[in-house]
């Protein structure tokens, strides 16, 4: 049975609507909906980590790392005052290379995240539907059943029922996909740290708008001001806490907020408005299963942790980036239902130890003798560039003679690669036109890469359907002249040697690379008997070249 949007997306923060966009991409139909009546307003997740800037660089999204700005120097201040004692970096120092081209954060409020990614849905015909509630769902073997409530504007809630062939709950934490699902959800709250956090607007002489400013101390109270653009010019995203901070009665009268952060800055300070405010209290918690049967979760519905590291939202895009790609080839029926349990398989060891991580790093602030102390709990894991599937059951490795335990959540070791990692990429390569390209630009959502380094490996080429894969050629400048095409969709001079050195190919060496619809390495093998075998793990059949079977 098909249905005009066989998937059924709920919720429209950023993980909902990276799997809309994914999916859509992949030429699969979405329906998307949001319980809210409006727009979220304000920064929450600002971090966008460099593996999630090479996301949207798939995605065709290229705004989000345009638009975002570097993470600013925070400021110390003296006490009660608008006095300088030190300024010290939040983020650890990097160096771009021709293999991480995003290699620092940058900032960018959700607010404006999610208006550039529903501008892109909006391309492709596809609108979030506000005020449109999921109350409930049943699943069949086929099907997807799920009860809405929309809310139009003038208040009036109207019930209707549709069907789908799938359904991704990115309802957040609260909401009624995991709980339809009866996944667990184990973990602890932490009663003892209410922080309140929101957007204001507010002028005060010595706070400038390019560090972040840090007043006070974490026992009795502390203030965090990061200057933002999406509220203006005196827009600042603001965290308090401390035992003389009471979260409730701040949140609730603003006077009381104004004179608290008046006090603790020791300025004088104009408060022009609170654009929101609310009181957190972090949770640390995840499910067992990231899905069952038809209905999957996604994001703050399968995790949440403490902010430490800003790590939420950026697990929350990667999670929907690697389910959709997989749920698009089975709803074609290109590939079998059991390539939907490798979601789970991959995505729970790295999110299991990025709550471990996260939670060291918000313990360890809470007892750090300073805020230089504090900052150093951070390090190269939380740009995420070490995230990897090495244990999935789907890639294949055939240069790994020994395997050897290693971290889900580990560290980027440009000195090795192997199936399961990070796709690194390589400006600088030569088209068969004169122009140049880079591997980044080459990698997209809806089809298999497969790199073939060495002509021996090139001559026993497969002829594959380039909607599902494309064939690239990658030579070494000395073989530059000699090739004749190979039958391969792309042809590449690696003039620089980038692509060589990334991937781990010497001179005169042959192997090929297979690079998965979500910038991972699906596989490293010898030739095309390889290829073979890693496909015949994701597809029903080899998608061969039709005419070619």
């Amino acid at each position: 049975m098909s249905y005009p949007a066989p998937v059924l997306v709920a919720g429209a923060g950023p993980a909902g609507l990276v799997a809309a966009l994914t999916l859509l991409q992949n030429g699969i139909p979405v329906r998307i909906i949001e319980k809210e009546r409006k727009y979220r307003i304000g920064q929450r997740g600002a971090g966008n980590l460099p593996r999630s800037l090479e996301l949207y660089n798939f995605l065709g999204v290229p705004e989000v790392d345009q638009v975002g700005k570097r993470i600013p120097l925070i400021r110390l201040y003296k006490p009660g005052t608008t006095e300088p004692i030190k300024t010290i970096s939040m983020v650890p120092h990097t160096e771009p290379t021709p293999a991480i081209p995003f290699h620092t954060p940058k900032m960018i409020g959700q607010e404006t995240l999610e208006g550039i990614l529903r501008a892109h849905l909006e391309k492709l015909s596809c609108f979030v539907e506000l005020g449109t509630e999921l109350r409930s769902f049943e699943q069949f073997h086929d099907h997807v059943v799920a009860h809405l409530e929309k809310t139009d504007a003038s208040g009036t809630v109207v019930s209707k029922t549709i069907e789908a062939s799938w359904l991704i709950g990115a309802d957040g934490a609260k909401g009624v996909v995991r709980k339809g699902l009866g996944l667990t959800f184990l973990g602890e709250t932490r009663e003892e740290l209410r922080v309140v956090i929101g957007d204001i607007r507010l002028t005060a002489p010595g706070i400038d708008r390019v560090h972040w400013h840090r007043f006070g101390n974490r026992e009795t109270r502390l203030l965090m001001l990061r200057p933002t653009d999406e509220v203006g010019e005196n827009g600042f995203q603001f965290s308090l806490f401390g035992a003389e901070a009471d979260p409730a009665q701040l949140v609730a009268d603003h006077d009381a907020l104004f004179e608290f952060i008046s006090s603790v800055t020791g300025a004088d300070v104009t408060i022009h408005e609170v654009v929101w405010a609310n009181e957190f209290r972090p949770n640390i918690r995840m499910v067992n299963k990231f899905g069952e049967g038809r209905v999957f979760v996604a994001g703050d519905a399968a995790h949440v942790h403490s902010p430490s590291g800003g790590q939420g939202l950026n697990s929350s895009v990667q999670d929907t980036f690697n389910l959709c790609w997989k749920l698009a080839l089975v709803q074609k029926d290109l590939a079998p239902p059991s390539l939907l349990d490798t979601y789970t398989a991959e995505r729970l060891p790295v999110i299991a130890e990025m709550l471990e991580l996260t939670t060291s790093i918000l313990n360890q602030t809470l007892v750090a003798a300073s805020e230089e102390e504090a900052i150093q709990q951070r390090g190269q894991r939380l740009l995420m560039l070490g995230i990897n599937y090495r244990s999935s059951s789907i890639v294949r490795d055939e240069f790994v003679t020994e395997a050897r335990p290693v971290a889900a959540y580990g560290l980027l070791d440009e000195g090795r690669l192997e199936a399961g990692d990070r796709a690194p990429d390589a400006p600088g390569l030569r088209a068969q036109d004169g122009t140049t390209t880079k591997l980044f630009d080459i990698y997209r959502p809806w089809y298999h890469t497969v790199l073939v380094f060495g002509p021996d490996a090139a001559q026993s080429l497969g002829k594959y359907d380039p909607s599902l894969v494309r064939l690239v050629v990658v030579l070494p400048a000395s073989g530059a002249g000699t090739h004749s095409g190979y039958g391969a969709d792309m042809v590449l001079v690696d003039e620089e040697r980038y692509a060589h050195s990334a991937y781990l190919v010497k001179e005169g060496d042959a192997k090929v690379v297979v690079i998965r619809p979500d910038g991972v390495v699906g596989a490293i093998v010898h030739n095309l008997e390889g290829v073979n075998k890693y496909f015949g793990g994701i597809f029903s059949s080899i998608p061969v070249k039709a005419g070619d079977v």
